[in-house]
């Protein structure tokens, strides 16, 4: 009996590895190659939308001491902008992610990179401090989603193999987002008066409605989601991400519960950070506007490197160990970054590196370990749910920080970030690991 030929190897002459195909992911861009064309378009448009959201996002953190004057806030409230973005990204990210699984994960994507870009907009030109925390609110609803529908198209599209670094490549546009809106913070507050330099920033924010007309005719859902809203009518339902499983198991529930928790967590200690940076570096440690540029540029730059290492660990090590390193390592960053003794400048700029590395790995495989945790069905659902649930709860640390500030310090109020990253540690104790797991 003669033994059948082994399949052609991707390498073979005259053989195309199909999109999605994993085994044509060999060497340093292999996960790019491994998503197809259509899958390169759409890891474009979501690197391109989360970036952007990163701008529209810190165009409010940057000019917070700018705005204290202006409308002459004290640290509670100028927290409360914070809060309330937040808090409303959670209404909007569950809302994004239900419309994500009933009418596509493109549609989704465009409605919310056109909402955080109108309402960024408009906040340039509130008159009273009220009407830019309304505005701002109604920012935080396309805020909200973005991130969530971006990571789930690209999932889809993503083979086990490497969704983790490619989500994680995903992940690491919030830092180059971010670099836009420090340069242009540092331009903007250089050349302008501070009273009109904050209003610039914010009409800077028209930038993403670009994306929109591109992402219309270039960007397509992964087929198993095509199939999944057209066979299954009970798609996109937020009573499925509660429902307990038959004879008495936890189902969909639990999952949802603990995956909130350690999106709490994890949010609560970042956004505790990119809040109060800025305002921590220009108040308590003297700083000037370039020379607060030039400590957030390495805090940025750790950003961006800690996005793209993570993503390759959480491949490596796993979605759990992964946060549960960078956890740990990120709680002992903030103790220490918040401590560094008035005259140690220099300590201060070299800790801002590993501080951005840290608090940015741990989000790598947040992408590719809630896609895994959810079936296509609901998968914009739960993961827009959890990931925008932590940041609505979430919201209440930089907001702590903020009344406390006035008798502890900015400083001295930043441990609660690390309070925050505990939490994420002891939320992993009710989930799986999901490394390797295929979509169906």
């Amino acid at each position: 009996m003669s033994t059948p030929p082994p399949p052609p190897s991707v390498s073979s002459p005259g053989v195309r590895p199909a999109p999605g195909d994993h085994s044509a992911g060999d060497g340093a861009f292999g996960w790019l190659r491994a998503l197809g064309p259509r899958g390169r378009r759409a890891f474009a448009g979501a690197f391109g939308g989360y970036a952007l959201d990163s701008y529209d996002y810190f165009t409010l953190p940057l000019s917070m001491v700018a705005l204290s004057a202006h409308f002459g806030l004290d640290s509670g409230e100028t927290g409360l902008f914070t809060t309330v973005t937040l808090a409303t990204s959670a209404v909007g990210g569950a809302l994004a992610g239900v419309i994500a699984d009933r009418a596509g994960r493109v549609r989704a994507l465009m409605i919310t990179v056109l909402a955080y870009a109108v309402f960024t907009v408009a906040c340039g030109f509130a008159p009273t401090y009220e009407t830019l925390l309304v505005l701002r609110a109604l920012q935080g609803l396309g805020f909200g989603g973005e991130w969530a529908v971006g990571a789930v198209l690209v999932a889809e599209y993503a083979g086990a193999r490497h969704r983790g670094r490619t989500l994680g490549a995903v992940q690491s546009s919030w830092a180059v987002g971010w670099a836009l809106a420090a340069l242009f913070y540092t331009l903007v507050f250089s050349f302008v008066g501070d009273d009109l330099a904050w209003r610039v920033m914010f009409w800077t924010g028209a930038l993403p409605a670009l994306l929109v007309v591109w992402l219309r005719r270039r960007v397509h859902d992964a087929p198993r989601a095509t199939a999944a809203r057209e066979q299954d009518p009970g798609r996109g339902s937020f009573a499925a991400v509660f429902r307990p499983g038959r004879d008495g198991s936890p189902g969909l529930l639990r999952t949802t519960v603990f995956a909130s928790l350690l999106s709490t967590g994890v949010q609560g200690g970042y956004y505790t950070l990119a809040t109060w940076v800025p305002t921590y570096l220009k108040t308590e440690r003297g700083l000037s506007v370039v020379d607060t540029g030039g400590y957030l540029a390495l805090l940025i730059s750790g950003a961006f490197l800690g996005y793209l290492t993570g993503g390759r660990l959480t491949d490596r090590l796993g979605r759990r160990n992964n946060i549960w390193l960078f956890a740990l390592l990120s709680a002992v960053c903030i103790l220490a970054y918040a401590h560094i003794p008035h005259g140690a400048d220099t300590l201060l700029l070299v800790l801002g590196l590993p501080l951005g590395f840290c608090m940015s790995a741990i989000f790598s495989g947040f992408g590719s370990y809630l896609s895994e945790l959810y079936p296509t069905p609901v998968r914009g659902t739960g993961q827009g749910f959890t990931y925008n649930t932590g940041r609505a709860v979430g919201a209440v640390f930089p907001t702590l920080v903020g009344f406390l500030a006035d008798g502890w310090g900015v400083g001295g109020a930043l441990v609660f970030g690390a309070i925050g990253y505990g939490l994420a540690a002891l939320a992993l104790l009710g989930l799986p690991e999901t490394r390797g797991k295929e979509l169906a």
